[in-house]
C-alpha cells in the first residue's frame, strides 16, 4: 500500500488489514511454475509427437507436417473446451497450458460457448474474437516488424 494511503487509514482498517495478511492463502508460486513448465512441456511433446507421426506415416515432409500437427492440437483443444475437460486441466498446470496454441483455441472456444445464447453473429462471433483479436493483432505486427528487420539485415548482407 502506498504511504499516502495508509496515512488516511483508521487504526479499526489497520488492524483488519494486519489480519487478512495474516490469514491470507500464500500462493505456491515455485510449485505452480514448475507445474506449468511441466504441463506446457508435455503439450509441446504431444505436439512434437504428432509432427513425427505425420511426416513419418503420411505424405508430409518434416517442413509441411506443421500445418495438421497445429490443425490437430486445435482440434483436440477445442473438442476438450467443449466437453469442460480442458478448464480443469488448466485449472490444474496455470500457465502451462495458455502459452501452446491450445491456449488460444480454448480462449476462442470458451466465448463462443459462454456466448451462444446470444445468437450464433451478435454472440458466437462478435464475442469469440474478443480475447483473440488482440493476440491476432499484436502477433501481425509483431510478424511484420521482425520481417522488415529480416529483410533489411539480408539486404546490407547480415544473414
Amino acid at each position: 500500500m502506498s504511504s499516502s494511503k495508509k496515512k488516511n487509514v483508521t487504526p479499526a482498517q489497520d488492524s483488519y488489514q494486519q489480519l487478512a495478511q495474516k490469514h491470507e492463502i500464500k500462493r505456491p508460486v515455485v510449485k505452480n511454475c514448475i507445474r506449468a513448465f511441466f504441463v506446457g512441456g508435455l503439450i509441446c511433446l504431444f505436439g512434437q509427437g504428432l509432427q513425427v507421426m505425420y511426416y513419418t506415416f503420411f505424405d508430409f515432409t518434416e517442413r509441411t507436417a506443421g500445418n495438421p500437427t497445429v490443425a490437430t492440437l486445435i482440434f483436440i483443444a477445442v473438442l476438450l473446451t467443449g466437453f469442460g475437460v480442458y478448464d480443469r486441466f488448466a485449472q490444474f498446470s496455470g500457465a502451462g497450458t495458455a502459452v501452446p496454441v491450445t491456449g488460444f483455441a480454448n480462449s476462442i472456444a470458451s466465448a463462443a460457448i459462454e456466448h451462444r445464447t446470444e445468437g450464433y453473429v451478435l454472440g458466437v462471433g462478435g464475442n469469440m474474437f474478443k480475447l483473440a483479436g488482440s493476440v491476432i493483432v499484436y502477433g501481425t505486427v509483431a510478424a511484420f516488424i521482425i520481417g522488415l528487420i529480416k529483410t533489411i539485415l539480408t539486404q546490407w548482407g547480415g544473414l
